[in-house]
């Protein structure tokens, strides 16, 4: 797996998608903290609408407020804020593509990214389907908290490995 990444870097290194970010980043003056900026805000927005969510199928939070509802409403906000990250990401990535690809907790983050939109893919899905599509039955009631746990995990271990990229230069590669 680490050769597909460390491929697709290759592909990337010196191509037109790097000289883009490049510029972008070293040229328009203050863009590198305006998109970090982008980047944090749309991790605010997905975790706001993940928590919201999954508090609320955990029965922990706005037990007045319906599921379906409560998606129909917070997932846009799941949905933009990731493609906002995707692009304000997407800069640092090609400008510095070996320093993600390279580097394990990137992997780490994608890996428990992917399985993190799915899951909420899912939960929207399921919720959306009818007004008591998580309460019907007892195994159902179940299945609602065990996925509202995994969510939660998924993203808060996506969020965390994403702040520890920066660190890991300093595990991995020590001066």
């Amino acid at each position: 797996m680490n050769a597909l990444f460390l491929g697709l870097a290759e592909t990337i290194e010196g191509g037109a998608l790097q000289a883009g970010a490049l510029w972008a980043l070293s040229d328009i003056p203050g863009f590198p903290p305006l998109i970090q900026t982008v980047h944090i805000l749309g991790i605010a927005a997905i975790m706001g609408s993940v928590v919201m969510i999954n508090l609320r199928m955990l029965g922990l939070a706005l037990p007045s407020q319906s599921l379906p509802e409560m998606n129909r409403r917070l997932m846009p906000w799941l949905w933009w804020a990731l493609l906002a990250n995707v692009v304000s990401g997407g800069f640092f990535l090609f400008a510095r593509p070996f320093r993600y690809f390279d580097n394990p907790v990137f992997l780490w983050k994608l890996a428990f990214l992917v399985p993190a939109i799915i899951v909420s893919y899912l939960v929207y899905v399921v919720s959306v389907r009818s007004e008591d599509s998580w309460s019907r039955t007892a195994a159902r009631r179940v299945s609602c908290k065990i996925a509202a746990l995994l969510s939660l995990g998924l993203w808060i271990m996506t969020a965390m490995a994403g702040r520890w990229i920066a660190y890991a230069e300093y595990l991995y590669y020590p001066a």
